[in-house]
């Protein structure tokens, strides 16, 4: 049982303003396995204060660049130290199979703290040109990159270490402060990261930690003492923070959901593509943004694919999430079940055939589990091919050339991620370049923390990762000088 009865704010552990405490459900029993306080205004007023006293008179951002790198790095080693007890707080939360939450989301976190402490060096901060017009001869300009000031991150149940780090690592780095709001069902894992900074130095006020609810999570995109929003999340709620804060004119990135594509070119070689798919698609259960959830197949083979696929994905383990053997375990929460459920059935109702899964677990009495599901005879224009599902539902499309896959990959409201496979790497490439995506791979796919992630039209607005990451949490001041 992990209970948790305070909040991170300002470089210490504090009381909570109001008296709520919500009850976490472990997703593999459906019984209680902690409970936190919930989040209110007034302790986001808080936190809010603690971060704009840091900005704006504290040392954070008055350091230099390697002086804050150092620190991320000392933040990265307790990180790694903690990392055995955070993944298992995470899989008994929202159910995440412990071989990810030990194998990829805790490392993946340490990761990019340390890929961003190593850019400090390398990112250009300061540079100098000459001017252009001929008034200004004899004058420089100096570009700088100034920190945004205090940031909220509103992030995702599904992968919250990761995407925190994605998050927090470039705008620490940057100089800027930040208020972390986890969302309730991924929150107790967020102790030992707040202790992971406090003892590796973070000055008080720079990261503050408030778990929430939506309305909590609003009141903080709107709040007055905020400069930026960085949110992940689902395009819904992305549109309405991306309209709050266009009417404040406050900066914002937003990383939204995906419907992705995996095109197999006529030439693939099934074997090796299908097993090297599985893990872009199952990875969390199938709750990812960036999940491999439409497979294009060409007519000629396309029961073959179906084959395939089919008896690859049932051969992927699934059950108890705490068992390291496992890759697919229940979903996070009975209303996330409840959504993909409704898309069976819609997926049923619209004429696709589900040649695998398609309902509950029947060998499960407890735990919000669904059966790894493929459907065939699947037209883009249905539902559960145009709409993100979240859980481990793919389906398998028809083509009869490549210019039509490449229409089918584009007919949707996403563009977050995709992959081309083929024995022709050029051809693949061909491709991956003519699909409106912004994370891709040619017979391959996988995040990396020096590459850019982010998505084209409702996927979202703005990058992560690499250094174009650290470019949402700068202001650009130009100063003229003389030559």
């Amino acid at each position: 049982m992990y209970i948790q009865k305070q909040f991170f704010i300002d470089g210490d552990w504090v009381n909570p303003a109001g008296t709520d405490v919500i009850e976490v459900l472990d997703p593999a029993t459906e019984e209680v396995s902690g409970s936190f306080p919930d989040g209110t205004n007034a302790d986001i007023d808080r936190a809010v204060a603690a971060a704009r006293q840091a900005f704006d008179q504290g040392p954070w951002p008055r350091m230099s660049h390697q002086e804050r790198a150092e620190i991320m790095k000392r933040a990265a080693q307790r990180l790694r130290f903690h990392g055995e007890e955070m993944a298992n707080v995470l899989t008994s939360e929202m159910g995440s199979p412990i071989a990810h939450s030990r194998g990829a989301q805790m490392p993946g976190a340490v990761d990019l703290f340390e890929y961003y402490a190593g850019l400090a060096n390398t990112f250009v901060w300061t540079s100098r040109r000459p001017t252009y017009d001929t008034l200004n001869a004899g004058y420089e300009v100096i570009v700088r990159s100034e920190p945004v000031g205090v940031v909220g991150a509103i992030i995702p149940w599904n992968g919250p270490q990761i995407v925190a780090a994605m998050k927090l690592a470039p705008a620490l780095l940057a100089g800027c402060t930040v208020i972390l709001k986890p969302p309730p069902e991924s929150t107790l894992n967020f102790v030992q990261f707040a202790n992971a900074f406090k003892e590796a130095g973070l000055p008080a006020g720079v990261l503050n930690i408030v778990p929430a609810g939506r309305e909590v999570g609003e009141y903080l995109v709107t709040h007055d003492g905020i400069d930026k929003i960085t949110f992940t999340g689902s395009t819904a709620a992305g549109k309405r923070i991306g309209g709050l804060c266009g009417e404040r004119v406050r900066r914002a990135t937003l990383e939204l959901g995906g419907k992705s594509a995996a095109i197999l070119l006529p030439d693939v070689n099934l074997d090796r593509a299908i097993s090297d798919l599985v893990s872009p698609m199952l990875f969390i259960s199938g709750q990812a943004c960036n999940a491999q959830t439409r497979i294009l197949a060409p007519r000629s083979r396309y029961d073959e694919v179906v084959d395939a696929m089919v008896s690859t994905v049932e051969a992927v383990p699934f059950g108890d999430p705490r068992d390291p053997n496992t890759f697919v375990g229940p979903l996070a929460s009975a209303q996330q079940r409840s959504r993909v459920e409704s898309y069976l059935q819609i997926g049923a109702q619209e004429g696709a055939n589900a040649v695998l899964g398609g309902g509950r677990s029947k060998d499960r009495d407890k735990g919000w589990y669904i059966d790894k599901t493929i459907f065939r005879d699947v037209d883009s224009r249905m539902r559960i091919a145009q709409e993100e599902i979240f859980g481990p539902v793919y389906v398998v499309i028809p083509y009869d050339d490549t210019s039509e896959a490449i229409a089918i990959a584009n007919d949707s409201p996403y563009g977050l991620a995709g992959s081309v496979w083929t024995e022709d790497e050029a051809a693949g490439l061909e491709v991956v370049n003519q699909i409106r995506s912004g994370s891709l791979g040619v017979n391959f796919y996988s995040l990396d923390c020096a590459s850019p992630f982010g998505g084209f039209k409702n996927s979202g607005i703005g990058r992560e990762r690499g250094p174009e990451g650290i470019l949402p949490y700068l202001e650009t001041k130009s100063i003229m000088v003389k030559a």
